[in-house]
C-alpha cells in the first residue's frame, strides 16, 4: 500500500470514529443559501455568536435538509407562522385544528429535535 493510499485509508477511519455531531450527513443541495444562512443567524443568536455555535447550527440546518424536503420545511414554517396568528379567523383555526398541519408541524419538530440531539 502507498503512503498516498494508507493517509486515505486513514482519514476515512478517523472520520469514522467522529462523534455524531460530525457524522450527520450532508443535506442535498436543495434548500436556497439564502434560507440556510437565515436559520444559521437565528440559531446562532440564541446559542451565541460563536465558531462553535455556527458549527452546531450550521449541522443542525444540515440534518433538518436530510429529513424534510425544501417544499416540506417552507409548509412546516408557513404552518407554525399561521398558528402563532392571534387572528380568530376561521382560515386560521385550520391551522391550528387540522390534522394534516399537526402532521406537518410534528415532523419538523421531530426533525428539530433529532438535529439538536446530535448538533448539540
Amino acid at each position: 500500500m502507498s503512503r498516498r493510499q494508507l493517509v486515505f485509508a486513514a482519514a476515512i477511519l478517523a472520520t469514522a470514529a467522529l462523534p455524531g455531531a460530525a457524522r450527520v450527513r450532508a443535506a442535498p443541495a436543495t434548500y436556497p443559501t439564502d434560507e440556510l444562512a437565515e436559520y444559521v443567524f437565528a440559531c446562532m443568536a440564541s446559542n451565541g455568536q460563536t465558531p462553535d455555535a455556527m458549527r452546531r447550527c450550521s449541522c443542525s440546518i444540515d440534518y433538518i435538509a436530510g429529513q424534510l424536503s425544501h417544499d416540506e420545511y417552507v409548509k412546516a414554517e408557513t404552518v407554525l407562522r399561521m398558528q402563532q396568528l392571534t387572528s380568530g379567523d376561521d382560515r386560521i383555526t385550520m391551522f391550528r385544528t387540522s390534522p394534516w398541519a399537526k402532521e406537518m408541524v410534528d415532523r419538523l419538530r421531530r426533525a428539530q429535535v433529532e438535529a439538536e440531539v446530535r448538533c448539540f
